[in-house]
């Protein structure tokens, strides 16, 4: 006689209990990545706020602006004489840990190259200096000159995966930007290819909220401007949609990718 062999498998119970439980894990994933999201994006505003404060303390300290002082190196030495660093009004002597004097003109200007000192850089190196923000900052564009940032080295890296921040002067508008006035202004985004931090980042409807919590909700008009008009982020409310249109709103039926922000300051 043959004896039988005994067979296993999974019964329903048991295949229900797996399929249960991976469920779980999934929907605990996914409801971990959007926690995750939105504490980034929580973040955006807290360092808005931070790096403001920073730069009014800086200006109630010195009676200048970060990077614009036309007397740092009286405080902190020049850093060298070559790329772009060489006025010295504070007729101080060169040093690897010193800065850049500034031309007082309370215009945050680039770099005029790849290498060069430029006074959007030294407002993040001035402010660290003064220990009012954490981080070293080398005070200089990069490769490709003008506004290049190279995050973590020249300009704060955000909290917020692929973002930092720019302190500049913009004005006029373009592709990307909306026609703008005369200002400095905190930049928002994703490293453009060896450029500025001007790439998409956000998803519209995420700009909206930041922009609905900390100013009016729209793209174009009070403290928070949206980059990338062109039908992307932003879309005009009536007419044609074009960076002179500022009767405009975010795109909020686009679920992709498409935003980054110009935070207007007030110094």
């Amino acid at each position: 006689m043959h004896s039988r062999q005994a067979q296993s498998g999974f019964s329903l119970v048991e295949l229900s209990i797996v399929l249960v439980i991976l469920g779980l894990l999934t929907g605990g994933i996914l409801a971990g990545q959007s926690l995750i999201r939105a504490a980034e994006l929580r973040s955006i505003t807290s360092e808005f706020q931070r790096y403001s404060a920073a730069v009014y303390a800086f200006r109630d300290r010195y009676m200048a602006l970060p990077g614009d002082m036309s007397n740092a190196t009286r405080f902190w030495g020049l850093v060298d004489t070559a790329n772009g660093c060489t006025s010295n009004h504070g007729l101080a002597t060169a040093s690897m840990s010193g800065t850049c004097d500034g031309n007082g003109n309370g215009v945050l200007q680039s770099a005029a190259g790849a290498g060069f000192h430029g006074e959007a850089f030294h407002t993040w190196r001035q402010m660290a200096l003064a220990g009012l923000i954490e981080g070293t900052y080398n005070g200089m564009s990069g490769i490709a000159g003008g506004l290049t940032v190279d995050p973590g080295l020249n300009v704060p890296i955000s909290r917020l995966n692929g973002a930092s921040w720019l302190i500049v002067s913009r004005s006029g508008g373009d592709a990307n930007f909306y026609a703008l006035p005369t200002n400095n202004l905190m930049q928002f985004g994703a490293q453009q290819s060896s450029g500025s931090n001007y790439r998409a980042i956000l998803k519209p409807e995420e700009a909206w909220n930041i922009d609905t919590k900390m100013d009016d909700g729209k793209p174009a008009q009070g403290t928070v401007w949206a980059i990338h008009w062109d039908n992307k982020c932003a879309t005009a409310e009536s007419g044609a949609t074009t960076n002179t249109n500022y009767n405009a709103r975010y795109r909020l039926e686009d679920s992709t990718v498409q935003c980054a922000l110009l935070f207007f300051a007030r110094f």
